[in-house]
């Protein structure tokens, strides 16, 4: 290819135009180095700044009659490839000019002009003789115009103008690549499934890649079946020229087979960097495919005909029908599989709750049902919150014996049933079967097991798991610490309800009126009336205001000590502060006071608790009959006796105690025979005092004292 189709850009048109100008203005020979000033005589020496080139500059022999730019034009436009290689010469001249201006910034505009002049038409000549093309200029080769750094460094632009080139085109091709028909349906369905943003732009781009890299790899696969087909049409006119037969040689030769290349390793596939090639994805898709039917079950056969009525017979079913006929004749209509029953079991949990668990129970031995061990636990966790607990038991026996072994979620359903009934015994079990199999402990296996504790009153285990579950980084909650608080207060363990309430202060738990109120009770309960004061005090410069309760506890300790001076002092002074006594306080003060035996004033305060309005407390009736019995008013002491017995299953072990041991000291040995008899029916061991008291009532057999 000549110059001229090389020189068909608009830039190198303009560059070819100036050269001219500069020509005629410098001489014949110009040595160019790193100029210290500007000079357009012949010979001069111009010295750059940057980096040593030297260019020996002779007058380009650009013959004006042999170049003419429409003539280049119109055979750019006749030729694809002269548009490439003015593209190329364009784009090369602009940044060649930058790296000239950077290396001599000294130079006249008209000094660069002629360089570029010189270095384009070196270039030029490099690449015909290099094969008419841009892959002409292959290697650097310094020549005797061009010194090898500043050819170096033409080497390197022209890199970069291909680089950019190759990257334009590849561009324009992605252009089309990404308004495909393909590609656009791919895109519409990734938006209908919610993928949105620069997600979808990264999908949209990666599929528009791989498109084009189909496309490419279709193109090379039929030029190389093209030239294939060349070789073999060169190959027989060859044979048939030289008059080659292969009948008379008598040996056959071979076809040759053109085909895919041979791959070498195993196909990776890579999805946001997770490699799905690895033999493991093939079992995972494997057990996909097996509990496909789990995650998306087949749909339940439709109900039509006779099996309606069945269906709607087991519907309204009621629980004094038998139910086993409706469920062989919907078995031998419908031939039900795990889908129909869950349907059936659905109906029937939205309208009739007692059938869906007679049908529930009664399918568990159904084969077609395929029965699992989720179905035992729905049961018995029903059962379980309705507090039915015989059918609970019934249940998990039912599964014990079907082979099924009681799992994670039946051992906490179990745990929390039993330690809401008060069964320890069960529930401990339970818990010590989830420990022993290393199932990861809970805040709610926790929460019910310290319940349980706390219900079968050994407040100390149940401190214990607290601090378990402190060492394994799960935060009891303030229910849990107040549950404590109070388990330890009732028993009157102050060492306890002290490190209770001193946890909850360092787990962030405000002292309050409750936790107050409890470790007062606590001391009280000690008969440790200092330590009370000094909480109550507490509670009062917190600027907590105490209620009847909290009061109440106060004077629950100074009866302790039989401090009534502090005691009425307290009161006055509470008074005094807007206090009105409640039915608490008046209960310590009646207890008190029948303690004392001073019945007048006891039964003021009694007088006070019916001017509010509410029947005196359990604890105040028993109170009551104790101080009746021993001053020996009979009337009074039986009736209030046959207040308390009226109440015997709501008596404690002390209440018990401290009734009967009043009626043995006030001479009512027959009353006292049958109180005891009542407390061993309700589970309480009379103590070892009471014993030798009903004895020696016996043998004494004292009349009841009358009041003087």
């Amino acid at each position: 290819m000549i110059l001229k189709h090389f020189a068909s850009g608009n830039a190198v048109r303009s560059l070819i135009r100036r050269s001219g100008r500069v020509a005629a203005s410098s001489s014949s020979n110009l040595y160019i180095g790193a100029p210290l000033c500007q000079s357009n005589e012949a010979g001069a020496v111009v010295k750059g700044c940057n980096f040593r080139r030297w260019v020996h500059l002779a007058q380009p022999e650009l013959a004006g009659s042999e170049f003419n730019p429409i003539d280049a034009q119109t055979s750019a436009s006749r030729d694809p490839e002269d548009a490439a290689m003015g593209e190329f010469l364009s784009r090369f001249v602009y940044l060649m000019r930058g790296e000239l201006t950077q290396a001599y910034p000294n130079c006249d505009k008209e000094s660069l002009e002629g360089m570029l002049v010189v270095i384009v038409s070196k270039v030029a000549a490099k690449m015909e003789r290099g094969g008419g093309g841009i892959g002409g200029l292959s290697e650097v080769s310094p020549s005797d115009d061009l010194s090898e750094d500043l050819w170096r460094t033409v080497w390197e632009v022209s890199g970069r103008v291909m680089e950019d080139m190759k990257k334009e085109k590849k561009k324009e091709r992605m252009k089309v690549f990404l308004q495909s028909r393909e590609v656009k349906e791919l895109c519409r369905f990734a938006g209908e499934v919610g993928i949105r943003g620069e997600m979808l732009r990264e999908m949209r781009f990666k599929w528009g890649k791989e498109k084009m890299e189909e496309a490419e790899f279709y193109k090379t696969m039929k030029r190389m079946r093209q030239e294939a087909k060349q070789g073999r049409d060169v190959s027989d006119v060859a044979g048939n020229t030289a008059g080659y037969n292969e009948e008379d040689v008598g040996v056959e030769q071979e076809e040759k087979v053109f085909g895919l290349p041979k791959r070498r390793g195993s196909i990776r596939y890579k999805i946001y960097g997770l490699d799905l090639s690895d033999p493991k994805w093939a079992k995972v898709a494997d057990k996909i495919h097996e509990s496909g039917k789990v995650f998306w079950p087949d749909e339940p056969k439709e109900i039509t005909g006779k099996c309606k009525s069945v269906v709607k017979k087991i519907l309204n079913f009621r629980s004094e029908d038998d139910l086993l006929p409706l469920l062989s004749e919907y078995k031998e209509l419908v031939q039900p599989n795990r889908v129909d029953w869950i349907a059936l079991l659905d109906q029937l949990k939205e309208g009739n709750h007692a059938s869906y668990l007679k049908v529930l129970e009664s399918i568990l031995d159904e084969e077609s049902f395929l029965t699992e061990i989720r179905d035992y636990s729905k049961l018995i966790d029903i059962y379980a919150s309705e507090r039915r607990i015989a059918e609970a038991e019934r249940i998990l026996n039912k599964m014990k014996e079907d082979g099924f072994v009681p799992d994670v979620i039946i051992l906490n359903i179990l745990v929390d049933m039993y330690s809401q009934v008060g069964d320890f015994d069960h529930a401990k079990e339970a818990f010590e079967k989830l420990r022993t199999q290393g199932y990861p402990l809970n805040l709610k296996i926790y929460s019910s097991m310290i319940m349980a504790h706390v219900n079968s009153g050994n407040p100390r285990m149940a401190e214990s798991l607290v601090r378990e579950m402190e060492a394994k980084d799960i935060k009891p909650t303030k229910e849990i610490y107040m549950a404590l608080l109070r388990s330890f207060s009732q028993l009157g363990i102050t060492e306890g309800a002290h490190r209770i309430a001193t946890t909850m202060q360092f787990a962030g738990f405000e002292p309050s009126l409750e936790s107050c109120t409890l470790l007062i009770e606590a001391w009280a309960k000690a008969g440790d009336a200092d330590q009370a004061r000094s909480n109550f005090d507490y509670l009062m410069k917190s600027g907590i205001k105490p209620d009847d309760r909290c009061i109440a506890g106060v004077i629950a300790a100074y009866e302790k000590r039989n401090s009534l001076d502090k005691a009425l002092s307290l009161l006055l002074q509470q008074e005094k502060g807007g206090f009105e006594p409640g039915i608490a306080t008046y209960s310590v003060l009646v207890d008190w006071f029948a303690q004392c035996q001073l019945v007048e004033e006891a039964e003021q305060v009694l007088g006070k608790i019916s001017e509010l309005g509410e029947a005196p407390p359990l604890k105040v009736q028993v109170s009551i009959c104790d101080m009746y019995s021993r001053v020996g008013v009979e009337k009074k002491a039986l009736q209030a006796l046959g207040v308390v017995e009226a109440k015997k299953d709501l008596l404690t072990h002390e209440d018990f105690e401290r009734v009967i041991l009043g009626l043995v000291a006030g001479g009512f040995g027959q009353e006292a025979q049958r109180m005891q008899d009542i407390m061993k029916e309700k589970g309480f061991e009379p103590s070892q005092n009471l014993k030798v008291s009903i004895m020696a009532s016996r043998s004494i057999r004292q009349k009841p004292k009358k009041l003087r």
